[in-house]
């Protein structure tokens, strides 16, 4: 479920498919975020999960899959 909500924000900040959202996608290298995407990206989970991501947590995301266990460790 956490998944399928972050495909969707992804997808609306960046402009591309869900589909091409994979556990396995980095949001630099192959989605070619930089780092304004990326805190609108975690903007949008604050917001959608109701939780708060502290920013050496966002430093650290490379892809999705490390995103997604974000999400389920702070949503608990």
């Amino acid at each position: 479920m956490e998944l399928e909500k972050l495909q969707k924000i992804i997808a609306e900040v960046l402009n591309v498919d869900t589909e091409e959202v994979t556990p396995e996608t980095t949001f630099v290298d192959d989605l070619g975020a930089d780092s304004l995407d990326v805190f609108q990206i975690m903007m949008g989970i604050e917001e959608e999960f109701d939780i708060e991501v502290p920013t050496e947590e966002v430093e650290q995301l490379e892809s999705v899959g490390d995103a997604v266990e974000l999400i389920k460790r702070l949503i608990g």
